[in-house]
């Protein structure tokens, strides 16, 4: 079993950092509000995080809603304001920001060929690595890396959004390195190997399912007999408990307050669970199988609906029961109908399920009474390309309680649009970088941005962009 403390089991030859001349300071500055913002309790935090975070996948309320003011409600013709570039390398991982900083994982390639075939695993020798930026001026605070090779599908980088909690960040590597660092200068607090530990499979395309830190606990899915999802003691990686039989996938699992309790929502291969978050008991279950185990958008809910997709025809909405935990099925997907969502998880508002599908490759809007589509547009996705395109990808942002929405497309462009249920009405687009990879022989930009501090962080394989959002 691997050393749980101080990062033991790290040897020397794993782990770098390097430290600007001002770290003293900004450790300083840093645990003093790390501190301070670990006091409140959790419950407080998640109802009034504040608008400067983005501490982890969709946002800190893992909700894909950006809440911050004063965010200009249009693009206009000249663009938007370049605060900072910045060098980085490959990864899907998007960035996360607390505190004053902004968090990157990404991959730095040695040897070995990157290819991307969704049937093939590459083989590479390389490193993964966590960088520490200042968020208003976009200087390296320290950086941690390790030794990893990788044998998986689509090679760039890390898949998983750092998690930061207070004065830890955590993340998930592809090959199943989960790490708990300090925030304040990245040192190594505890360590473990989802493939070593667990003897779990690594999934083609790598581990994905972004850590979720709730109360004392870190939940991730694994993959295996009786450990399809753990819960880890956050403090100190310890296992609390497994639960359910069945490959990884590649969904970040939730926490949802419905039916009188708090529930844990896990999307895997062979269906969706609410499950007891504190012992892993399964509270109900509504099968699903998506094509290739691509469980993989995160179910989105609006009110007690909870619409659950993947590719082809997967779909599926679900009436979570008000009185006690258990859900119902209420339709299915097919073919002319729903959006069938993989590497963008859709947005649930009022009714309307919007969502880029990945078959039919555009946006599309959804009438969640029966699955009928209300419109469909390329816009976001392809504009220049009127025809079925694979895996179409647009990462959706709502932007408070507004009809307005932030839209990053894979082709680079940052993009706010009105979306009603009546159309989708562009509201200006601004070019922040190059789509530096690779989908079915077209370029494409597979990562989700985080928004704070009025502004939006967008990577590429090459570079992380700050771009001014304020009025």
């Amino acid at each position: 079993m691997a050393s749980l403390i101080d990062g033991a089991d790290q040897p020397a030859s794993e782990s770098s950092r390097t430290e600007s001349p001002s770290d003293c300071m900004n450790h300083s500055i840093s645990q003093l509000s790390v501190v301070t913002f670990a006091l409140l309790p959790l419950t407080i935090v998640l109802s009034t995080a504040s608008a400067d975070n983005w501490s982890g996948w969709l946002g800190s309320q893992r909700d894909g809603v950006y809440r911050e003011k004063g965010i200009v409600d249009e693009i206009p013709d000249e663009g938007l304001k370049i605060k900072w570039r910045k060098a980085i390398d490959g990864g899907y991982a998007g960035p996360a920001v607390a505190d004053g900083r902004v968090f990157v994982f990404d991959y730095v390639t040695k040897s070995g060929k990157a290819f991307n075939d969704p049937g093939q695993r590459a083989t590479l020798q390389g490193e993964e690595r966590l960088t520490a930026f200042d968020v208003e001026t976009g200087e390296q605070l320290w950086q941690f890396s390790y030794d990893r090779a990788y044998s998986i599908s689509y090679p760039a980088g890390p898949r998983c959004t750092p998690t930061i909690d207070g004065q830890h960040v955590y993340i998930l590597g592809s090959e199943g390195d989960l790490k708990c660092l300090q925030v304040a200068d990245g040192e190594v607090v505890w360590s473990r190997n989802l493939k070593t530990d667990f003897d779990a499979e690594v999934p083609i395309w790598g581990f994905a399912a972004h850590p979720l830190i709730d109360g004392d606990m870190l939940y991730t899915l694994v993959g295996g007999r009786g450990q399809t999802v753990v819960a880890f003691d956050k403090a100190t990686g310890e296992v609390k408990w497994k639960s359910l039989s069945a490959k990884a996938g590649y969904c970040a699992p939730q926490i949802i307050q419905e039916g009188g309790t708090r529930q844990l929502v896990i999307f895997h291969p062979e269906g969706v669970d609410g499950l007891n978050p504190a012992t892993g008991e399964s509270y109900w279950n509504v099968p699903m199988k998506p094509s290739y185990e691509m469980s993989v958008a995160q179910p989105m809910i609006d009110g007690n609906l909870m619409y659950v997709s993947s590719i082809h025809t997967e779909a599926v909405l679900i009436e979570l029961d008000k009185t006690k935990p258990d859900a119902k099925e209420l339709w299915r997907g097919e073919a002319k109908n729903a959006v069938h969502c993989s590497n963008s998880p859709p947005v649930f508002v009022d009714g309307v399920i919007y969502g880029t599908d990945c078959s039919q490759g555009s946006l599309i809007a959804v009438d969640s009474e029966d699955g009928t589509r209300l419109w469909e547009t390329f816009a976001p996705t392809k504009p220049d390309e009127k025809r079925f395109i694979k895996h179409g990808t647009a990462f959706v942002t709502r932007l408070g309680d507004s009809d307005r929405f932030l839209l990053m497309s894979e082709n680079g462009d940052l993009i706010i649009a009105k979306l009603s249920r009546d159309a989708y009405e562009e509201k200006g687009r601004f070019h922040v970088l190059e789509p530096t990879n690779e989908s079915f022989g077209r370029p494409v930009v597979w990562s989700h941005p985080a928004y704070a501090n009025k502004t939006a962080f967008v990577r590429n394989d090459k570079e992380i962009v700050a771009v001014d959002l304020a009025k």
